[in-house]
């Protein structure tokens, strides 16, 4: 599983506005030559009141009718023959390369119809594919436009300060963050905080408060080193830069809490101050805060770069909402409540973790694939972020390096979670085939024995094979 966060692409909008302002100049002058008042009179010696006498022959230019600079898909696509479907996607999926535990399920997501399935309710180790029954939880549980505060507060006693987590595991050491855009820093919480404390007061003490969680600290079905790794860490409410050692690096740090206690005293210009984990005094007084970025956006970071961390942190989100214990245990049954409340059939659904990483996770491909669909024909309300953070084939995310050169799955084509644990490979999605039809999709393997790259080839080829199809 990799680590990271998305993938900003800023657009160049220079030259656009030149162009715009060049117009509108001309436009004014064209108008002005027409004799046309643009609301004052033109006539500079009559009275005032007086209007100017119309220009028989005056014209505004006729515009044509605006084109989308992206058109959307037709609604009259041909849908792919089951039957033709049926014939190029079985010998994938029941190939060598996935072994014998292999599941899938293809969906028209226009009609509902399902238009190729193989073992479809079977019950499967989803790996990180999980991370989209967190995303849809977490889009429809909360407020896509909801943050979450990073606090800190006055002390017990002269010098001390509180640096209460509440779940952002964003909040970067570097301005801006390196890892997630938007995110908020700690120089800008550590700046209100010497604005808040009284002048000259020397920071001698800082405490972590990450109470809002409670349980363990790893999950059910985590390997002893899973956390810390290079792709997760113990789960706290309180982190900095996603649990990263530092800032942009790969390793994860075992002890997330004391990190980001030790950066706000950096940013305090109290370096050697104490850092110890404990909790805030009743009633203390707040000295700063600082908002993460909306749900929406931590989604689609989530889901594009499949961190773990920030899912977890969504997943204890949920449970919070929904009134479950913030453990791992309270937010998986916090997530699949908000699936079933959601109207998804998720009898065999069971997860012990928010990120798939526990391999006690339990789901089947066609819950997954009606994930995909719900947030894509809109029957799942906010969940259409879900979307947007899919990686895409080629491009970006975790799928940057896969695909392929062939201009029917050209970039764009395919958007999926992937998904990956020693012996299980996932992939689930949406792919757009050659006649402009839009499908989900999802299949999972857990019992591979083969080579990683051979069972993404097949995974590959199944999304290739839909993307291509214009049968």
């Amino acid at each position: 599983m990799t680590s990271g966060g998305s993938t900003v692409i800023t657009a160049n909008y220079g030259r656009f506005r030149r162009r715009m302002t060049i117009a509108v100049v001309a436009l004014v002058l064209l108008l002005v030559g027409g004799g046309i008042g643009l609301g004052v009179s033109m006539g500079g010696d009559d009275a005032p009141g007086t209007e100017a006498a119309p220009v028989p022959d005056a014209k505004l230019p006729e515009l044509g009718p605006v084109k989308p600079v992206l058109a959307g898909l037709a609604s009259d696509a041909p849908t792919p023959e089951a039957d033709v479907l049926r014939s190029r996607l079985t010998p994938l999926v029941t190939g060598s390369a996935l072994g014998s535990g292999a599941s899938a399920q293809v969906v028209d997501v226009a009609t509902g119809d399902v238009l190729f399935q193989q073992q479809p309710d079977a019950p499967v180790t989803p790996a990180s594919t999980a991370k989209l029954l967190t995303a849809v939880a977490a889009l429809t549980t909360l407020d896509p436009s909801d943050t979450f505060a990073t606090t800190v507060v006055s002390g017990a006693t002269p010098g001390e300060v509180v640096l209460v987590g509440g779940g952002d595991v964003t909040l970067s050491r570097t301005t801006p963050s390196r890892t997630y855009p938007g995110a908020p820093t700690v120089a800008d919480l550590a700046t209100q905080v010497v604005g808040a404390l009284p002048a000259g007061t020397a920071v001698t003490r800082v405490v972590v408060d990450s109470s809002l969680y409670t349980g363990p600290l790893t999950a059910s079905g985590w390997g002893p080193a899973d956390a810390p790794s290079s792709y997760a860490a113990p789960v706290t409410a309180t982190a900095v830069d996603g649990a990263r050692v530092s800032p942009g690096s790969t390793a994860r740090s075992g002890q997330p809490g004391l990190d980001a206690g030790a950066a706000l005293a950096d940013a305090l210009g109290a370096p050697n101050a104490t850092v110890v984990l404990g909790q805030a005094p009743a009633g203390a007084k707040t000295l700063g805060t600082v908002q993460s970025a909306p749900v929406a956006r931590l989604v689609e970071q989530a889901l594009s770069m499949s961190d773990n961390m920030l899912a977890e942190a969504l997943a204890r989100q949920v449970a919070i909402a929904r009134k479950q214990p913030a453990t791992f245990e309270g937010a998986g049954k916090a997530v699949v409540a908000a699936l079933k409340e959601a109207g998804l059939d998720v009898s065999g659904v069971t997860l012990a973790d928010g990120s798939g990483l526990s391999r006690e996770d339990v789901v089947t491909a066609d819950v997954l694939a009606d994930v995909v669909t719900g947030a894509a024909d809109g029957s799942l309300g906010e969940a259409s972020s879900l979307l947007s953070g899919l990686p895409v084939a080629g491009y970006d995310g975790t799928l940057a390096d896969r695909g392929d050169a062939d201009p029917a799955t050209a970039p764009g084509t395919v958007r999926a979670k992937t998904g990956t644990l020693l012996g299980v490979h996932a992939l689930a999605g949406t792919v757009v085939t050659a006649d402009g039809r839009l499908l989900a999709f999802a299949v999972v393997a857990d019992k591979s024995t083969g080579s990683e790259a051979a069972a993404e080839g097949v995974l590959d080829d199944f999304a290739s094979e839909l993307a291509a199809c214009g049968c």
